[in-house]
């Protein structure tokens, strides 16, 4: 019987005793208020996230949870962008992994990651490669050529004045190429003086002293043509490419993409897909280069903040009562008195005057004090695009009245309905906050912000309407990221003092107390708005969007490409030939073919100049 009682008692504590995991979310909650105490924000955001692993049902540890992982992943940010700025590149690229880690919806901490591991690549390739690699990207590697081989980097020397086909083919027979000359073309006889060139260098001062272009037409031969806007839509390569953009929201972007292709880059023929957010262009090879990198430099995702808007409110009321309520009226009746004869029929009844009846009004006492204090927090946060209007509403609809009418019936007047418009007015804390994001990390903030209650009713054409109380502030500031402005305390004091009693006596120093009432208010209310932005995304403007390119004349778009690597290129003498040759690098991907009508203005290898036989 006892081993009995003994096990129900040990059933009924173990089902009352809480559950070990609730126990173990509130001390790691407690253990994350005391490192957030201690400014340990990674202890605290480790113990803030077990708690809430444990709860998540419980609100109070997923907001601090949340609140805590973007907090700390703020800090690691900022201390990386400290040590980037003084050159510490790997510990810069460990901080921000961890901002990473920590909460991977940070976007600016990513856009950091990516932005300090390509400095340290930079780094790697400027100390390990004298000579800069070549890009991946097709927009990048406009010095690689796809359908002409590479021509040799050899300098040469020549002066000779003859026919321009003539300084084509002899331009060409050193490079090992063949030449095609239009039939429609008229050569003139041109003059060159050229010493210590390339020889793609040697042909574009032949194109341009004869007015020509010339395109590859195989792997080891140009067509020459004269340079005119009919031999070019003639003669030219076109070739067609669709660009999808990732980061467009509305059509007018799309169609402004495509206003820039078409006015930057001369490209007629452009198609806009607003339901698959791309482009479809059809150009020239170079002009499709251009277009890729004119189009990967403006689809960038749009920045964005988070603004924490903390609106504090204290108020305070004393009130002190103290005195008598005296009686301020008298009021005086006579009470009558009945005394009764008989006389026959002649007799009669009289009514003497009796007493008078005196009546006082009570009085009463009143020692009375109140001190009331009053505190409201309220500290909301807001996710908005750059140059996006963000509203936030927190309180409650009002209606009010704005006109009425009445129906009739049988055109007699009578109204047997009448009919109220109503319109609501949002009554609470209304904030309308407009960002514009600076390229610099700090944000223009167009500012809406308005606290208001319903302070009391009146009646208007007997419908009875509310009062609005309000407290509003419009206001436009520039603000670092971080940067914490308050936009002004509204602070009212009011003061009463009241006095009500028998005149005269209330003004004796002691007396005034038993013969009058003395009631003294005093009211303080303060309002405080803080605002504070926090970056969260940033436009990201790369090296290689600030990168300046040569793209030809006015009336037409040409690139210069980089000259080929040494171990590429093609013998420049035919007796060069019968030594080993390296193999040449492979083309980059079809699509974006380079153009053979470009060149560079620095030769990559010094060889000893020669001056090749010819018609002088």
């Amino acid at each position: 019987m006892v081993n009995r009682q003994l096990l129900s008692i040990v059933m009924v504590a173990i089902a009352l005793r809480p559950p070990a995991y609730a126990d173990g979310a509130s001390d790691a909650f407690k253990h994350g208020a005391q490192a957030e105490r201690k400014a340990d924000y990674d202890a605290a955001f480790t113990y803030y996230k077990q708690a809430y692993a444990l709860s998540p049902i419980k609100a109070k540890y997923f907001a601090a949870y949340t609140r805590m992982r973007s907090n700390a992943a703020q800090r690691h940010g900022h201390a990386g962008q400290l040590l980037r700025n003084t050159g510490a590149l790997t510990e810069a690229l460990a901080e921000f992994q961890r901002a990473v880690e920590i909460d991977g919806s940070n976007f600016l901490a990513q856009q950091e990651v990516r932005r300090t591991a390509d400095m340290i690549r930079r780094q790697e390739r400027q100390r390990s490669m004298p000579k800069a690699e070549p890009p991946a990207k097709a927009s990048e590697d406009i010095a690689a050529s796809v359908e002409l081989q590479p021509l040799p980097t050899t300098a040469i020397t020549l002066h000779m004045t003859v026919n321009a086909d003539a300084a084509y083919k002899t331009i060409c027979k050193l490079a090992g190429l063949n030449v095609v000359i239009d039939p429609d073309y008229r050569p003139q006889k041109i003059t060159l003086d050229l010493t210590d060139v390339t020889m793609r260098e040697a042909l574009d001062m032949v194109r341009l002293e004869s007015k020509t272009f010339w395109r590859p037409v195989l792997a080891n031969t140009i067509f020459v043509a004269a340079d005119s806007p009919a031999k070019r839509k003639e003669i030219e390569q076109n070739v067609m490419r669709t660009f999808y953009l990732r980061n467009i929201t509305t059509p007018t972007e799309l169609q402004e993409a495509g206003n820039v292709v078409r006015q930057v880059l001369d490209i007629s023929r452009v198609q806009l897909l607003q339901a698959q957010d791309a482009l479809i262009l059809r150009g020239t090879p170079d002009q499709m280069i251009l277009a890729e990198k004119l189009l990967g430099d403006l689809d960038k995702p749009k920045s964005e903040v988070i603004i924490d808007v903390a609106v504090m409110q204290v108020s305070r009321n004393r009130l002190r009562t103290l005195g008598m309520n005296v009686p301020t009226s008298v009021s005086i009746g006579v009470l009558p008195s009945i005394s009764g004869g008989s006389g026959g029929s002649g007799g009669s009844v009289g009514f003497p005057v009796g007493n008078f009846m005196l009546s006082v009004g009570g009085g009463s006492f009143t020692a009375l004090a109140t001190d009331s204090n009053t505190k409201l927090l309220q500290n909301p946060q807001i996710r908005t695009l750059n140059n996006e209007k963000a509203t936030l509403r927190i309180g409650d609809r009002v209606p009010i009245a704005t006109g009425s009418f009445a129906g009739t019936v049988g055109g007699t007047g009578v109204s047997p309905l009448v009919s109220t418009q109503f319109q609501y007015l949002d009554v609470g804390v209304n904030i309308d906050i407009t960002p514009h994001i600076h390229s610099d990390r700090e944000v223009t903030l167009k500012l809406g912000l308005e606290i208001s209650s319903v302070t009391g009713s009146e009646s208007i054409g007997g419908i009875t309407q509310p009062i609005i109380g309000q407290r509003r502030i419009e206001h436009e500031t520039r603000l670092v990221d971080g940067e914490v402005n308050l936009l002004g305390g509204i602070l009212e004091d009011a003061e009463t003092q009241s006095m009500s009693g028998y005149p005269w006596i209330s003004k004796l120093p002691l007396l005034k107390y038993l013969f009058a009432q003395d009631n003294r208010e005093h009211r303080e209310n303060e309002i405080i708005f803080a605002i504070t932005p926090h970056i969260v995304r940033a436009q990201e403007i790369t090296e290689e969007n600030l990168r300046q390119i040569e793209v030809g004349t006015g009336n037409s778009i040409e690139l210069r490409r980089k000259p080929a690597p040494p171990a590429a290129l093609a013998p420049a003498h035919p007796a060069d030939a019968a030594k080993p040759q390296q193999p040449a690098p492979q083309a980059p991907p079809a699509g974006l073919p380079a153009r053979g009508s470009s060149s560079s203005s620095t030769p990559t290898q010094a060889s000893p100049s020669s001056k090749p036989a010819g018609p002088g």
